[in-house]
């Protein structure tokens, strides 16, 4: 497989000319290559839009520095690199950078960690800019660095804008995402809400991070639940014409959603299809109504921002005979086979008798049974059809991510075996998502006006807002429990994220609209006045194209939600001061100079805020 990634030396970027490590997008991993590999390709930032392009921000250009430190000490020069971090220590007290490259270097090389570290201070204290090195505890290296060092990082937040935090770390490298894909029967409900949300979060980072992104929604239009639909939309059409169906028969779909599209189709065609047998009007109504449901479903999305590029439909797939390709793939590498599935365990049912079914290997990659992909009938099974979705996705993408419920765990095991089979190892992840419990003043809330039998996601945006619903379903980790309480998270407290990051904006816009009306801007040349209680708020600025980066490669979005609340607070905290120390205020009395550099600062942290919550689809309010 050719690795594709920015070049590097180490973790760190380099022009890529040198090519000595590089990042290999696909798979998260370091590798040392020749100029001459032809397994490896090097990117140029020059490939990159001017308006997108990444900035050498500071841990990056640590990073460089500690690599060629490294590459001048003979002992580890050739050592691969992929668990060395550079990265602000836990506890503040110990400088301003820690790495473990002594640590993680050490054993490989035969020398003790604290040598080794020993070995790299002298080179690391003529690095511009740092202060002090320190060597702790079992071998970390501490780096202290210049007040002018963070000064020199607030202007580069000024210099990037909208760019700060972007990076070239995908190179390019094709993902495609997968989420939502509920079934085309009804409206979107809030069972979907918070998978659909960390899909388009995910893929915004990961475009954030330089992968180029395709979001995809896969339409399950071939199964039973699409004629199950499309006999429901029936019923709506006769009450269109005057048919009394005030009970819905037993297994149908009974949501009022459906009205709409029976009359629709009476308009359409009359009476035309009243009493007549279903095999005449079947595959019309299903149709229609697949198409009417998928308009709704874009609509519900539209109200959360979320727009997806592809559709893909089942019923496609299966017509460009996928699903035979994919066996065909699987059979050539002996993991498919005819063969009998096991009998039930339990009680055997007297109607059970033993079938030759096309069965894949599963039991190989620690499932406990093999299983089919086609029917008795010879129809395909779920996971068959999906396996070729996959198949038919990796054609065009170097990387796949699905976005599932919890309630998929079972198959993701399977799912991914079949999938590394079919693809040659394309890289595939699986993130599962949680259920989120929706209260109202702490009791659960069950049911909608609107749809009678589900909470649907229109009615919570149309009630709290879209950028509640985003940035509130990003405040756990998707495989932990949520609760969304509708009092809760429209709060105006520190315990709502969504308002505490919100408000620290607002509030700086606010300190901006003020200082306008004294004639007073943020200007760069007053940054030398900002003292060590005024840079803090920048070393934690700083991290966020670090945040960015951990983020994308983790496939976890919520890292973002988590870093600018922590912002947030830092800046309220910073704000604060000024009730008690006139001197501690944003705008300072008599002191213009120090105003506008501490409004400079200010309109700096702002700047990451907005870039944040960008990647989150999450508005940056100017006022409160």
């Amino acid at each position: 497989m050719r690795c594709r990634g920015a070049a590097l030396t180490g973790i760190g970027l380099l022009p890529a000319a040198r090519c000595q490590w590089q990042y290999c997008a696909l798979d998260g991993q370091l590798r040392r290559v020749s100029a001459f590999t032809t397994t490896a390709t090097c990117w140029s930032r020059r490939a990159i839009s001017p308006k997108r392009r990444p900035t050498m921000t500071l841990y990056k250009n640590f990073i460089a520095q500690l690599n060629a430190a490294l590459d001048r000490v003979p002992a580890v020069a050739d050592a691969p690199r992929s668990n060395v971090t550079v990265e602000p220590p836990r506890d503040p007290s110990h400088g301003d950078l820690s790495s473990n490259a002594a640590m993680v270097l050490a054993k490989g090389a035969g020398i003790a960690p604290r040598v080794l570290a020993e070995m790299l201070k002298p080179e690391l204290e003529a690095v511009p800019g740092v202060v002090s090195v320190e060597i702790a505890g079992p071998g970390f290296i501490n780096l202290r660095l210049s007040e002018d060092i963070w000064r020199a990082e607030l202007v580069a937040i000024f210099a990037a804008g909208a760019a700060y935090g972007r990076s070239d770390m995908g190179a390019g490298t094709t993902v495609n995402i997968e989420y939502v894909s509920a079934n085309p029967t009804g409206p979107i409900h809030m069972g979907h809400c918070r998978g659909a949300v960390v899909g388009d979060a995910l893929a915004s980072l990961l475009e954030w991070a330089g992968y180029k992104v395709t979001r995809e929604y896969y339409v399950n239009d071939a199964g039973a639940q699409v004629d199950v639909l499309a006999r429901s939309v029936y019923v709506r059409y006769r009450e269109a014409l005057g048919d009394d169906v005030s009970e819905i028969p037993e297994g149908l779909y009974p949501g009022v959603y459906l009205q709409p599209v029976g009359r629709a189709l009476a308009a359409e065609f009359g009476d035309v299809w009243v009493g007549r047998p279903e095999g005449e009007w079947l595959v019309l109504f299903r149709t229609k109504a697949v198409a009417a449901m998928l308009e709704l479903i874009k609509a519900d999305l539209a109200l959360l921002d979320i727009h997806h590029d592809v559709f893909a439909s089942e019923a496609d797939v299966q017509a460009a005979k996928k699903p035979e390709a994919a066996e065909a793939v699987l059979r050539a590498a002996g993991l498919v086979y005819d063969g009998v599935l096991e009998a039930p365990k339990g009680e055997i049912d007297p109607d059970w008798e033993p079938v030759t079914l096309p069965l894949f290997r599963s039991t190989s990659f620690g499932d406990d049974q093999d299983r089919p992909i086609r029917k008795s009938d010879g129809s395909w099974t779920y996971f068959g059809a999906d396996m070729a979705y996959h198949f038919q996705k990796s054609e065009t993408a170097d990387a796949l991510i699905d976005i599932w419920g919890a309630d998929h765990a079972g198959t993701v095991k399977r799912i991914r075996a079949a999938v590394s089979a079919l693809t040659g190892g394309k890289p595939f992840d699986v993130k599962l998502i949680q259920m989120v419990r929706l209260l109202r003043a702490g009791e659960p809330v069950k049911m909608s006006k609107r749809s009678g039998n589900f909470v649907t996601l229109a009615d919570v945006v149309n009630e709290v807002g879209k950028d509640v619903v985003r940035f509130t379903m990003l405040t756990r980790k998707s495989d932990a429990q949520m609760d969304f309480d509708f009092a809760k998270v429209v709060e105006a407290s520190k315990d709502n994220a969504v308002f505490y990051v919100q408000y620290a904006h607002a509030r700086i816009r606010s300190i901006g609209r003020k200082a306008a009306e004294v004639g007073i801007t943020g200007e760069v040349a007053g940054t030398a006045r900002l003292d060590a209680e005024d840079l803090e708020l920048v070393k934690m600025a700083a991290q966020f194209p670090r945040i960015v980066e951990s983020a994308a490669l983790a496939r976890e979005p919520h890292r973002i939600a988590f870093y600018l609340y922590d912002l947030a607070a830092a800046f309220h905290g910073y704000f604060n001061l000024g009730h008690d120390r006139a001197d501690r205020r944003v705008l300072v009395v008599n002191d213009v100079q120090l105003s506008a550099a501490r409004l400079f600062l200010s309109d700096g942290i702002a700047q990451v805020i907005r870039n944040g919550l960008s990647i989150m689809g999450v508005a940056a309010v100017e006022e409160m």
